[in-house]
């Protein structure tokens, strides 16, 4: 399972590499989702992807149940999601980076403008993933997404450019 998950964050991290050079920002490529190699990261994205855990319904009964919850479908879908706030919020080229909530004002949600480096490795990574996990088309996948990213509208005006939206 951990090696699965190496050679696939490998891959990935590869294919971001080279998209980086092409955007002009190779040493982000270089340095690119470095934080999934951390433990705190690493270990929960290898078992919620390659890992094969029971929901807690099906071993009731078992001696199992007397372990972690760590070792259940629902614990490693809690400790993703955990890794996976903490990656993005490590990691500048996510747009969740750039979201703040204010603490006086919980429903007030402001998108900051991400730098132009940041974009442009975020583009570097959604097409980098797309070559890793077979889906190429950049502009497809946005247009089917787009709801659901929040972007400062100059960030979204530049993204949208780059990608012939």
């Amino acid at each position: 399972m951990y090696l699965k998950f190496l050679w696939s964050l490998l891959r990935h991290k590869w294919f971001v590499f080279v998209e980086c050079c092409r955007l002009g920002v190779p040493w982000l490529g270089v340095i690119h989702d470095w934080s999934k190699f951390l433990p705190s990261e690493f270990v929960p994205y290898a078992r919620y992807f390659y890992g094969n855990y029971p929901k807690r319904a099906d071993i009731h009964g078992d001696m199992r149940n007397i372990l972690s919850d760590r070792y259940t479908a629902e614990g490693v879908q809690a400790a993703f999601d955990v890794a996976w706030l903490h990656h993005q919020k490590r990691n500048r080229h996510h747009w969740q980076y750039w979201i703040l909530v204010y603490d006086d004002e919980p429903d007030k949600i402001v998108c900051l403008p991400m730098p132009d480096r940041y974009r442009r490795e975020m583009l570097a990574d959604w097409r980098g993933a797309g070559r890793a996990y077979g889906n190429p088309d950049t502009r497809e996948w946005y247009l089917a997404h787009k709801d659901d990213i929040i972007l400062h509208p100059d960030t979204r005006e530049r993204v949208e450019r780059e990608l012939g939206v």
